[in-house]
């Protein structure tokens, strides 16, 4: 069975960190998917992929092991990656790709009734894009058809009065 891997999107690098070419010319070189890479990493797929995408900051230890799973100099790594993230800026919005499409017209649609049922459980406030983590896992009915299950867990932030 042949794996899927995701690759770079030629049409976004402009947008990315220089570093991001380098991460998924050697991942996809060592044919690893993220879950793998993860494994290794000992974070989640969602996060590691963000770190691909120059959108989450990179400890010194996912420098270390990064750099000798893709074979890659720590060095330069280290000088990228461990910077602060300018984040939001990986494509347009809104966005063009139709599965990120997908999940913002998810989020304009729902959106409302999201806010609404978390305000109604939480109170007055916001759910944390910092405090957070997702995953994202396969499910297969019994039919055989495959769904798409996505978790975003975020801290609760209530408005305080100032």
């Amino acid at each position: 069975m042949t794996k899927n891997i995701a690759t770079l999107d030629s049409t976004i690098v402009d947008r990315l960190p220089a570093y991001s070419q380098l991460l998924f010319s050697a991942k996809a070189a060592k044919q690893l998917t993220f879950e793998e890479i993860a494994k290794e990493l000992g974070r989640g797929e969602v996060a590691v992929a963000a770190l691909f995408y120059g959108q989450a900051r990179a400890s010194p230890e996912d420098v270390e092991k990064l750099s000798s799973l893709l074979n890659l100099p720590k060095e330069s790594l280290e000088a990228t990656m461990a910077g602060f993230p300018d984040r939001g800026r990986s494509g347009p919005m809104p966005p063009v790709e139709p599965l990120i499409y997908r999940l913002y017209e998810v989020v304009q649609n729902y959106g409302y009734s999201f806010k609404a049922i978390m305000n109604e459980k939480f109170g007055d406030g916001i759910m944390s894009a910092i405090a957070f983590s997702s995953k994202i896992e396969k499910e297969v009915d019994q039919d055989g058809v495959a769904w798409v299950n996505i978790s975003l867990r975020g801290k609760w932030l209530p408005y305080t009065r100032f």
